[in-house]
């Protein structure tokens, strides 16, 4: 499948998902949306181990949803379009394998719900960053007001979001919204490397981890913890669990499936 605005790329069994509108800074029109509910959908039928999001171009991630197309729209349209933005990063948190987001640039409201919805983010040196919706005269509605207190705490949020204040890479760094900075000209390579190791990892193990991750957001800590150890104990006799221990007694590399 081919769209006008998107791109799916494979290098192996990782699938990259570029949002491809350069000249409009990647920002998310209802078509690019819908483009990008196929392209997660066509990842996962394809059996990919790893998934990575990122922008064309040099400037943008994504730079958020299209302002053109909300400025005029009503109650009833901005619904559905909340629901579809939430539709896709509640698809992104819970696919069923790791997420990367490779923010080579600028990542405003949806764009950064986007990357808040994945499961590790990258930034370049070059990245700006920030819940950006007060000075349109709205809030984040694609999840930034829970994911992102989940990150970095009550107070840090309410100011980001109140302020719609932009954050550099390294800011966004210390607050605990990136994992890694890069130098710019080295994201591509690094979040490569980064998605080959991922991949080359037990699929159902991470499958699992990221499932009981996930879990001890939502459900109360015994819930939680009893979910946890039905994924551990569930492991138990599959191939990989078998040969990873036993090629850690034979002090070789295990040949997971």
């Amino acid at each position: 499948m081919s769209w006008d605005t998107l791109r799916l790329d494979w290098d192996g069994n990782v699938a990259t998902i570029t949002i491809d509108r350069p000249e409009q800074m990647n920002s998310l029109n209802a078509d690019t949306l819908d483009a990008l509910e196929d392209a997660l959908d066509e990842a996962e039928d394809g059996g990919a181990r790893v998934v990575v999001l990122t922008g064309a171009g040099d400037k943008a991630f994504i730079a958020g949803a299209d302002i053109s197309y909300m400025k005029d729209i009503g109650t009833p349209a901005a619904q559905n379009y909340a629901e579809q933005g939430h539709r896709i990063a509640t698809r992104l948190e819970e696919f069923p394998a790791p997420t990367v987001a490779a923010i080579n640039g600028y990542a405003f409201g949806g764009g950064m719900e986007l990357a808040l919805a994945c499961d590790l983010r990258v930034a370049s040196e070059r990245a700006l960053l920030g819940q950006t919706e007060i000075d349109l005269g709205i809030t984040p509605g694609w999840g930034g007001s829970v994911r992102l207190p989940a990150l970095v705490g009550d107070e840090v949020a309410r100011r980001l979001i109140f302020f719609g204040e932009r954050i550099d890479a390294s800011d966004a760094h210390e607050y605990g919204i990136v994992g890694e900075v890069v130098a710019h000209d080295q994201l591509d390579s690094h979040v490569e490397d980064l998605a080959a190791d991922l991949a080359s990892k037990p699929r159902h193990a991470l499958a699992g981890a990221k499932a009981a991750i996930n879990m001890s957001h939502d459900a109360p800590r015994d819930a939680a913890l009893d979910f946890e150890a039905r994924v551990w104990s569930g492991l138990f006799g599959t191939h990989d669990q078998r040969e990873g221990m036993e090629a850690f007694l034979d002090k070789r590399d295990p040949d997971f499936e």
